[in-house]
């Protein structure tokens, strides 16, 4: 299967939806599960996972790990998606189901929901076992929602090495990331069932196309038929078209998240630490409290909503207590004094200050940017920031192109961003000797 990776379309197949063994291709769909976890906070990277013996007693290709081990979860993502350890791979299913089963059923239920319908999965690393099966259409398909779907996590499939905690590991498609100009992942897989198969990405210009096989009869062949795929597509592509992203599928809790074992987590509550000596609150305080809290809380419920006329008048809050003495009426060295119940709320009419809006942002915190380069014209800065587009799909998707005018120079850049966003766009960059800067509010 060959897809213009922007587009979705099909460009080329061949016996593309036949059932075969994926073999470490399933690892993708793992990694896919663990990224939709994190997200929805069900654990976290930096959960400690404690290793049960099933994931130790795991054959190669492993990481080595041993029962009871205890490792956080990045190092575990990163061997499974790099050494494509088979050990690293069972642990976070186990970690996120509590077993194989019960994890095998949640992969199940996400490859229906990507519209994987040929594909079934019945463990988390994709040894031979009966009924493991999936086709070219489906794991194509799969290798683009983790492009799209999770851009922050996909430079992991390029890493040639990576620190994975007990050792540094090195990816097991090092050879084509090194070989095919643009390659920039995903996943390898072989059994003797299966043979040598590669979903693989690569980038040139602004075209990005994925290509998968199965059944490669070594690893030289196979990454010569990608290759050789992978150049049909750039062939048949033209430099731009319309980018239309995959839709990502719905998340039920309830459904979707398990019970997650073998992890320490944080704690389910957090208690309030309790009054020093003799500033304990008498009840009558708190009933007092109670009351005014509830009487302001009404009062600006049924306020009417603001319509630009006179009469439309706006509640001002309630101040807010330094501290609970001083909520209560406290004094430090005095004795317990509640404060009066207000008998009204006074509503203040007078007319709104005209203030003019010149951009509003609806996503929070988008006040980061990143400049990457200086340009003679208009025209070479605006070039370069839709090359750059492009090229960086995953996180300049939604940042805003602007070129910024100056006696220097035209500055390319991409605002409306968060600071994190900004950070991982640049790192990406970087990573394709792009010029990068990030920029915070106050450029």
């Amino acid at each position: 299967m060959v897809m213009d990776m922007r587009s979705g379309e099909v460009l080329h197949s061949r016996n593309a939806d036949t059932r075969l063994h994926p073999a470490s291709l399933t690892k993708m769909m793992t990694l896919y599960v663990v990224f939709q976890a994190v997200e929805h906070g069900e654990l976290t990277m930096d959960t400690v996972i404690t290793i049960p013996k099933e994931a130790a007693a795991e054959p190669p290709s492993k990481l080595g790990l041993r029962t009871g081990q205890k490792i956080k979860l990045r190092y575990l993502v990163r061997a499974a998606a790099v050494k494509s350890a088979n050990d690293a791979a069972t642990a976070l299913g186990f970690a996120i189901s509590g077993s194989e089963s019960a994890f095998a059923a949640r992969m199940n239920r996400t490859a229906r929901a990507l519209g994987m319908n040929d594909t079934t999965f019945k463990n988390a690393h994709g040894l031979t076992e009966n009924g493991h099966l999936s086709t070219a259409r489906d794991m194509t398909t799969l290798g683009r929602h983790l492009f799209f779907d999770y851009p922050e996590y996909y430079n992991l499939f390029s890493r040639i090495t990576t620190d994975a905690q007990l050792r540094e590991v090195s990816n097991t498609n090092r050879r084509f990331l090194r070989a095919y100009q643009g390659a920039d992942g995903i996943k390898t897989g072989y059994t003797r069932a299966a043979g040598f198969n590669l979903v693989a990405s690569a980038i040139r210009g602004n075209k990005r196309i994925i290509a998968t096989m199965y059944g490669g009869r070594s690893t030289a062949q196979r990454n010569e038929k990608v290759a050789e795929l992978l150049d049909l597509g750039f062939s048949r592509v033209p430099e731009h078209v319309a980018l239309r992203k995959p839709s990502k599928p719905p998340y039920t809790p309830g459904v979707d998240a398990g019970r997650i074992r073998n992890a320490e987590r944080a704690p389910e509550r957090s208690p309030l630490p309790r009054l020093r000596p003799g500033s304990e609150v008498p009840e009558e305080m708190l009933v007092a409290m109670a009351e005014t809290i509830e009487a302001t809380v009404t009062a600006v419920e049924t306020v009417p909503e603001a319509t630009g006329l006179p009469e439309a008048a706006a509640v001002p809050p309630p101040p807010k207590p330094e501290t609970l003495v001083e909520m209560a009426g406290l004094a430090e060295d005095g004795p317990a004094v509640p404060r009066p119940r207000p008998e009204t709320l006074v509503a203040e009419t007078a007319a709104p200050e005209r203030v003019v809006v010149e951009r509003l942002s609806t996503s929070g915190d988008r006040h980061w940017g990143i400049n990457v380069g200086r340009y003679a014209s208009r025209y070479q800065a605006e070039r370069v920031l839709l090359q750059t587009a492009l090229t960086e799909l995953g996180t300049l998707d939604e940042a805003l192109r602007k070129v910024k005018h100056s006696a220097r120079g035209f500055d390319a850049n991409f605002v409306g961003m968060t600071r994190d966003g900004a950070a991982l766009a640049c790192e990406r960059l970087t990573a394709r000797n792009i010029e990068c800067t990030t920029l915070d509010p106050a450029s």
